[in-house]
């Protein structure tokens, strides 16, 4: 594999994503920086991980959207170079509440973005990693996706579902072209991500390690998997959840 780094991060001005940004330029990564609407966002991470020496290039990406992604990866390419690693990380809620009182719509764009999205991204990085001689994928799971989050968003932890699911088959899938694949499975993270901005705080107390995790936690897990520390993990879901 090209020695040079070279990750893209969807969702990566914020929570999660920007964090993930951050601590993979620390580690030698050039970033192309997918964001969805946020440009003063995604230029305020993009100038952190300038500022640790590493380059980034932002681009407005809707990851459902074909073009979109394949306008993503060639921009990576020809401003940093071939492009080593994905971290599939852009995702909504969709609505929040019971299954019997969830909209449609609100559903179904869910499931694109969590589901339709990822593997967009990740046919795309396969494709490119084929030919340049590997790479690694690490996507961004949750808990919800064995908890079930009954009451919440049910068809979100169904989305999460098949994210590990996606996983675990193109892992094996890509693993004779060195191309490894993983997930991070977080639990309740203190990001904007909640439509409670307090539920990280309600939700600690019940938590085995008694408090809601950081995003910089699973940053590093991220890192990990892209790292050659992990050369020998692929199609695993790394749970960083606090005990839940």
């Amino acid at each position: 594999m090209n020695s040079q780094r070279v990750t893209v991060v969807t969702g990566g001005s914020r929570g999660i994503g920007a964090a993930v940004c951050v601590r993979l330029a620390d580690e030698g990564h050039d970033i192309a920086l997918a964001y969805r609407s946020d440009s003063a966002a995604a230029e305020s991470v993009a100038d952190a991980v300038r500022a640790s020496g590493r380059r980034c290039v932002t681009v407005r990406t809707d990851t459902a959207d074909e073009a979109d992604v394949d306008r993503l990866f060639d921009t990576a390419a020809a401003e940093l170079g071939p492009v080593t690693g994905l971290v599939n990380n852009a995702g909504v809620s969709g609505p929040v509440g019971p299954l019997a009182d969830a909209d449609a719509a609100g559903m179904r764009r869910a499931l694109e973005v969590n589901v339709l999205g990822y593997l967009l991204c990740a046919r795309r990085a396969v494709r490119d990693m084929t030919r340049t001689g590997g790479g690694a994928i690490v996507n961004v799971s949750s808990a919800a996706a064995t908890l079930g989050s009954p009451g919440e968003y049910v068809h979100y932890a169904a989305a999460k579902g098949a994210v590990d699911t996606m996983t675990v088959g193109l892992s094996k899938e890509t693993g004779p072209a060195g191309i490894r694949v993983n997930a991070v499975a977080p639990g309740v993270i203190r990001t904007e991500f909640h439509a409670d901005p307090e539920r990280p705080d309600k939700l600690g107390p019940g938590i085995p390690l008694g408090r809601p995790g950081q995003p910089e936690e699973i940053a590093g897990a991220v890192a990990w998997l892209l790292s050659d520390d992990a050369s020998y993990a692929t199609g695993t879901v790394l749970r960083v959840a606090g005990g839940r």
